[in-house]
Order: C-alpha cells, then structure tokens, then sequence
C-alpha cells in the first residue's frame, strides 16, 4: 500500500496521473498552461476527466532542455498548487522537480509527491525533505541528463532491464537512509529518459520485472518519441492512439499508475482494461 503524507494510497486500481507542465518548452503543452489561471483551469479540467493525481512541473526535462533557477520553478507552481488545494483538498498533487528547494516549498504548500527524474541524485538534501514530510517520492531512471541522456544511450552486458533494475536497488536503499520508508517509494524506469525506442520497447514488454521490488510502478509513455518512431508520425499530436496502445500494454504488466497527458481517453482505456482483467479472474475462479 502507497503512503503519502500519512494518507493510504489504494493501487489495486490503475492510478491516472494527469501531466500540467507550467512552462514555456515542454515537448507537448509548452506555453500552454505557463499563465496560472490556464493551469488552474486545466488542472480541474482533468479531475473531471478521470485523473487521480496531478502532476506539476515547472520546467521541462525533454532533451536538451535549458534549466531554470529554483526562483523561477517556484514561482510558475506555488500558486497553482496552492489554489487547487484550496478548491480541493482531496486531489493528490504530485510535483516534478528533483531540486529540494522547490521540493520544500512544494510540500509546504500542499503537494503530497516529489517525482524526481535523478531520484535523489542531483540534490542530496532532497531525499530528506521528502521523509521529514512523509511524503510520496518518485524514484525514476535516467541515464545521463536532460541535455546529454539522448546522445546514444547504451546499457552493459545485463542490457536494459538489468542495469534498472541494480539502479532501483541502489536508489532504493538510498531512499530508506535519507529517511523514507518503503510505502513512500514509487518506482519509475523512465520512458524515454536515455533509451533507443529499441530500450523504451522493451521496458514495456518487460516492466512486469520491475515488480520484484513490491513497491508501485510508475508508467509514463505519453506522447513520447519512440511512438512516432514505430508508427511513422511525424508529430506529438498524432501519438495519441499509440499512447493508448502503451497505456493498455503497461496496465497489463504491471503498471500502478500511468503518466499522461490526456485524461479522459486514457480513464477510458484503464476502465476497460481493468474491466477485461476482471472477467478474466471470474472466470478463473469458476
């Protein structure tokens, strides 16, 4: 069972995640939530729409991404987390950001997650701040960093799933020393964040793996790269069937909550999904 700020998370359904990039160049919605009334708006927007979780970001991890300053994230997502919660204090609000600055003022305003792409690399402190809050932490992989993780990503000999896999363990014990217990943990193996399409197909065939660790799996294929690859599209607005595909795909092996951009069609997708896997335990016990 996932805890979060002393509250139960229940995983036995898929979570949806909705994505509210706050910024000015993210790959999909960049520029188009940056005005806090439009991220307000569109945060409620997904709450209708089916999502569980909402996830803040106030600058974007895309590769070759620019960085910028703890002053400037702050400021693009505190007032949008503060305002939702005022609204409505039940939405779990997740922010990605693996500086601890930004994490503390986060958590300070009302966010229950910390969903950080170095998984405590790039910020010793920040690991700590999420545990004196008890609260969620994303732990995700990533080879390199936003401006170099593309630049021909390449795995050892135990290929792929093996080199995640000792990663997740290392990050994970690391975790539990900074304070944090095992209930917060989320795992994450970074779909797109320096893999081939090669790489990012198949973590997805293989994310059933990743379960070993019994801690909750976080699944983020939305509207990436590696969909337009395989389907020859040529743009981020055609890559909602593929999304899908993924999504389903996840869903079956394993995935606790799913990362995306448009809500309602994937509530959709996860309810039938789920209703499918349902009838299939029926059946079994018959």
């Amino acid at each position: 069972m996932l805890t979060i700020r002393g509250k139960q998370v229940n995983t036995s359904r898929t979570l949806i995640m909705g994505i509210l990039n706050i910024t000015p160049d993210s790959f999909f919605d960049g520029n188009k939530y940056l005005a806090p009334d439009k991220a307000i708006d569109r945060a409620f927007e997904m709450i209708a729409e089916g999502a569980d979780i909402i996830d803040i970001g106030g600058e974007s991890t895309k590769p070759g991404a620019t960085r910028v300053s703890e002053v400037e994230e702050i400021a693009r997502i505190i007032p949008v987390i503060k305002s939702i919660k005022q609204k409505n204090q039940n939405i779990i609000i997740s922010v990605d950001t693996y500086k601890n600055l930004v994490a503390k003022a986060a958590l300070e305003a009302g966010a229950e997650i910390i969903n950080d792409v170095y998984a405590g690399q790039f910020d010793n402190e920040i690991m700590k701040t999420a545990a004196g809050y008890g609260a969620g932490y994303v732990l995700m992989h990533m080879q390199g960093t936003p401006e170099t993780m593309q630049n021909k990503p390449a795995y050892s000999k135990d290929g792929v799933i093996g080199d995640i896999k000792d990663f997740f363990a290392i990050r994970i014990g690391k975790a539990i020393e900074a304070g944090l217990k095992k209930e917060n943990l989320i795992l994450d193996p970074g779909i797109g964040f320096g893999k081939s399409v090669e790489h990012n197909l198949e973590i997805i065939k293989h994310l059933k793996d990743f379960k070993t660790f019994e801690l909750p799996l976080l699944f983020g294929p939305s509207r990436k790269f590696f969909i337009g690859k395989v389907l020859n599209l040529q743009t981020e607005n055609e890559r909602l069937n593929g999304t899908q595909a993924t999504v389903t795909y996840g869903i079956l092996n394993g995935a606790d909550i799913v990362r995306v951009h448009d809500v309602r069609p994937t509530a959709e997708t996860v309810k039938l999904t789920q209703a499918i896997m349902c009838a299939e335990n029926i059946a079994e016990q018959k």
